[in-house]
């Protein structure tokens, strides 16, 4: 699944000068007010963001890995609760459905993700299970042509706007084959919404808890259609997920280079360019040769995604995905910190942009699987090969 190069870099074109023009200097108001304004959100659809992972067939625009990096690479150069908006809903929302759904799911759900009218969320995580996937607890009943279920999710992504979830939950015994993944409509009763989240940084994300109180579920949304297939369908999608992760944090790590050098150029110190001094030039090499590396790992990583079978789990791909991710998000980090080093006292000012993202990259070591977590899906891998 590609589109063609031309129409390809159209799209990108189109993207980097919509983050330009649009998105950054929307990046106060989203600071202030703690969402992103409607118009913005109307853009995206019109764009044909809510459908970049989505085949044609369905009504989006069918990016392939290798070019859906691309584009998230220039997301990441603004704040990543743009990207949000949607990217929960083409990612780990939808991609489970696209992956493993039957062909009704697909011609129900697909079409409407893509137009933006169906916003999806990803309801893994529960207060007592989150790098454990696995141990989760959110209970699924079987009651005729119907399931019951009873839990809770947390720290859900897009919960406040999700028109539906896609939800893991428990229909059989102890452990993996146990997890079924559900379609569950975000109107169904008994399902509530727990306050939001106040988060160290990333304003503009929605996420919150999802309770469910004996909501009623048809059989018939079980994505697949089989249970007992919900962990295998969650690790393809996070699979993907967490390379659009690491891409974001390269794209992060562009800005936070791009806004150092740029100050370094301005700012003087004992009569010359702050930037004159090797220090200061040793930092940003650092951080331009860390960037450049994690993303050629990320193309070689996402062409290696692109030539397996569509729709089957790689363990190889997967390990590299996992260092991806784990290069990545670390560098992302020591990259900001290194921006508000450059920026000195101003860089702990929340007037510099520099500020923003030494919070707002936080986040990316955390979800979709902790560095540490990366390391034992790597460490697994490398001890498994004869």
């Amino acid at each position: 699944m590609a589109i063609d190069p031309e129409s390809f870099e159209l799209l990108l074109s189109t993207v980097q000068r919509f983050v330009r023009e649009q998105l950054v200097p929307a990046e106060n108001h989203l600071e202030e007010h703690d969402e992103v304004p409607p118009a913005l959100v109307e853009a995206m659809k019109a764009m044909g963001l809510f459908g970049l992972t989505v085949p044609d067939d369905y009504g989006g625009i069918g990016l392939s890995v290798s070019q859906e990096v691309q584009v998230n690479f220039e997301l990441g150069r603004t704040a990543p609760a743009f990207r949000s908006v949607f990217g929960t809903n083409i990612g780990i929302g939808s991609q489970g459905i696209l992956m493993d759904g039957t062909p009704e799911q697909k011609a129900e759900i697909l079409p409407r993700v893509a137009s933006g009218e169906l916003v999806m969320s990803f309801a893994l995580t529960e207060p007592d299970a989150g790098s454990d996937a696995a141990s989760l607890k959110t209970r699924a009943e079987a009651d005729g042509d119907h399931y019951i279920l009873n839990g809770t999710k947390r720290y859900i992504t897009n919960a406040p706007r999700a028109g539906a979830f896609t939800l893991m939950a428990r229909t059989g015994g102890p452990g993996a084959a146990g997890v079924s993944a559900f379609i569950v409509p975000a109107d169904l009763p008994g399902i509530t919404l727990g306050k939001p989240d106040r988060k160290m940084g990333q304003r503009g994300t929605k996420t919150c808890d999802v309770i469910l109180e004996n909501v009623r579920v048809p059989a018939a949304n079980i994505i697949g259609g089989v249970p007992g297939q919900g962990f295998k369908t969650a690790m393809k999608v996070l699979d993907r997920g967490r390379l659009n992760i690491a891409a974001v944090a390269c794209g992060m790590a562009r800005r936070v280079i791009d806004e150092s050098t740029r100050y370094a150029r301005e700012r003087r110190q004992f009569g010359k360019a702050l930037g004159e001094f090797q220090l200061i030039q040793a930092m940003l090499a650092d951080s331009q040769a860390e960037l450049m590396a994690g993303w050629a790992l990320i193309r070689e990583v996402a062409e290696r995604f692109d030539r397996k079978p569509a729709h089957v789990s790689d363990p190889d791909v997967s390990m590299r995905v996992s260092c991806a991710k784990l290069f990545c998000t670390e560098m992302a980090g020591r990259v900001a910190d290194r921006g508000v080093q450059i920026h000195g006292g101003a860089g702990y000012i929340n007037d510099y942009p520099v500020e923003r993202i030494y919070r707002d990259v936080r986040l990316l070591r955390l979800y979709e699987g902790t560095s540490q977590i990366q390391q034992i899906i790597v460490g697994r891998a490398l001890m498994n090969r004869d």
